[in-house]
């Protein structure tokens, strides 16, 4: 569980540099509509990184099979969700605009498991 706990607060802080760079770096170098998808992606970048912290104290009061795979399916949405934002921001990919709600599904998926998971758990 301490390790989701790592890579939560890793993420979390790695949330914060990709705004920092977004509101500073790319403010004047991207259109307002990038900025904005750009910012969608931080977004849910730290919710999600929040959200793995969330998984791995949830791990020290549940069996760790509860918690494995929402995490990773928290993980793998940051990745395809905000990674996709990301690229189609930075390199003007707009097809990468395309998988950006298998992310989305990634996310709902391990919300939902962990709902499931923790109300069937003893």
């Amino acid at each position: 569980m301490k390790n989701w706990i790592i890579l939560g607060a890793s993420l979390a802080g790695l949330a914060v540099v990709l705004g920092a760079f977004g509101a500073h770096g790319l403010k004047s170098k991207v259109s307002p509509a990038d900025l904005a998808i750009f910012e969608t992606g931080v977004r849910y970048h730290m919710f999600h990184a929040l959200g793995l912290i969330l998984l791995g104290n949830l791990g020290f009061h549940y069996n760790a099979d509860v918690i494995q795979l929402p995490a990773v399916l928290l993980s793998v949405g940051i990745l395809i969700f905000s990674g996709s934002l990301y690229i189609l921001v930075l390199t003007g990919l707009r097809w990468m605009g395309a998988i950006t709600p298998i992310g989305g599904v990634a996310f709902i998926a391990g919300w939902l498991l962990l709902v499931i998971r923790v109300a069937k758990a003893s």
